[in-house]
């Protein structure tokens, strides 16, 4: 078999691959067998029909279709291994009227390949690192969180809601005078102030008091995800039936031995907290300056991105959506249904990211390219015994549930080096 590969217009191309005679009479004995199995012939059981009265009664070109279906795939692959080409789309196969049996079978396959990016500045881009000084307001506010995780709800008699209450509430919507389709609720706990309900509904509660009832006017947002109360006017019948007012626990050593058994002061506490948020800060401010490099990187260079890669992007996304739903418990009919979105919905939602996510990825492979940034089996060693240790588990059933190889996570290998290289050449200011 001979392959030739020939650049077209932006990222497509057209391979011609040559089959020999010989290649082309196998997969006709495969189709045969194939076939044989499959047709009933008077006077011969089925499968046993010799090929010779086979062909003098259906014809050979009867296991054309056959024949082309095991040829075709297999001489395409290999013709891409031997071209060296990176297909990333199913392939357009062309010329396959040629095909006859006892002659050599030239076809055409139009192809869509990973495109070769023209890199930009990357070594010398300037970025500014984050601030990691932690302030004494933030470590107070660490301390207020934690006070109110552990806060109490008192209910309040004559007491009328305010900001920070949980209010008790049934409630139904009305589009004019008709009730809409899930505005509807019991004894559902409100807490005021917290942004749950449409903009403008919690606020009307403020004031009332247990018992009390209140006609609550908002309108929905243009962008909501119910089509049919997008925009429009509501009156939601509100009965308040409890207020609940929030107690915070005092702050004393008793409270924070409690939360952190680690400490035994109030003091102690907020130096544990401030040491964290440091730490926490110094991990944001790296990740946020490595992020920025590679995106001023991938700015930088020209990419003519093939639709095909960011499709195939939208949908790993779209996957990986899905999975985090199923840890929640949800699925994503599920999720289609509840949020009044649809696949397109989704689809176009994550189009922008998908490009970006493609643009970067094509950037940090041209760029370890560029500089030779290799992964030795000694890198791929270490991240598996990482991976072992992290999951508890071998290293070979590591590689099992990498699919039986490495390459994807050498992949990964090669794109944390090249990040490094980019912050290692990197002009960073304080």
């Amino acid at each position: 078999m001979s392959a030739k590969w020939e650049k077209k217009d932006g990222n497509t191309g057209v391979l011609t691959i040559e089959v020999p005679a010989e290649e082309v009479n196998k997969a006709l004995d495969q189709a045969f067998k194939k076939v044989v199995n499959q047709i009933t012939v008077p006077g011969f059981r089925k499968g046993k029909v010799p090929r010779q009265i086979f062909e003098k009664r259906f014809g050979v070109e009867a296991l054309y279709q056959d024949a082309l279906e095991i040829i075709v795939p297999e001489a395409y692959s290999k013709a891409v291994d031997e071209t060296g080409i990176f297909p990333v789309d199913y392939p357009e196969i062309g010329d396959l009227d040629s095909f006859e049996k006892d002659k050599d079978f030239t076809f055409t396959a139009k192809v869509t390949v990973k495109p070769e990016p023209k890199l930009g500045e990357y070594k010398g881009l300037e970025v500014k690192k984050l601030s990691t000084e932690v302030t004494d307001e933030e470590v107070e506010e660490q301390i207020q969180n934690l006070l109110n995780r552990k806060a109490e709800y008192e209910i309040q008699e004559d007491q009328a809601i305010v900001e920070g209450d949980i209010a008790v509430i049934d409630f139904e919507g009305f589009i004019g005078d008709e009730a809409f389709e899930g505005g509807k609720g019991e004894d559902y706990p409100l807490e005021i102030g917290s942004g749950q309900f449409i903009p403008g509904f919690e606020e009307q509660l403020v004031g009332l008091k247990a018992g009390e009832s209140k006609d609550v006017q908002v309108t929905f947002p243009e962008e909501y995800h119910a089509e049919e109360l997008a925009g429009k006017d509501a009156t939601f019948k509100v009965t308040v039936k409890e207020v609940k007012t929030k107690v915070l626990p005092e702050l004393n050593d008793e409270f924070v031995k409690e939360v952190d058994p680690e400490v035994e002061s109030v003091e102690q506490l907020r130096n544990k907290l401030k040491e964290q948020l440091a730490e926490q800060k110094k991990n944001e401010s790296e990740s946020t300056l490595r992020d920025e490099l590679v995106e001023k990187a991938a700015e930088n260079a020209e990419i003519d991105i093939p639709e095909a890669m960011i499709h195939n992007e939208i949908h790993r996304m779209i996957d990986e959506f899905a999975q985090r739903l199923q840890m929640q418990g949800m699925s994503l009919d599920l999720y289609y249904q509840f949020s009044g979105q649809t696949e397109k919905d989704l689809h176009d939602q994550f189009r922008a990211d998908a490009e970006t996510r493609v643009r970067i990825s094509l950037t940090l492979e041209a760029i370890a390219k560029a500089e030779n940034i290799e992964v030795t089996q000694e890198d791929i060693d270490q991240e598996l015994e990482k991976m072992a240790d992290q999951f508890k588990m071998d290293k070979e059933k590591i590689i099992t549930a990498l699919g039986g190889t490495t390459e994807m996570l050498e992949n990964d290998i090669r794109n944390q080096k090249t990040v490094e290289f980019l912050v290692e050449n990197a002009k960073i200011t304080e």
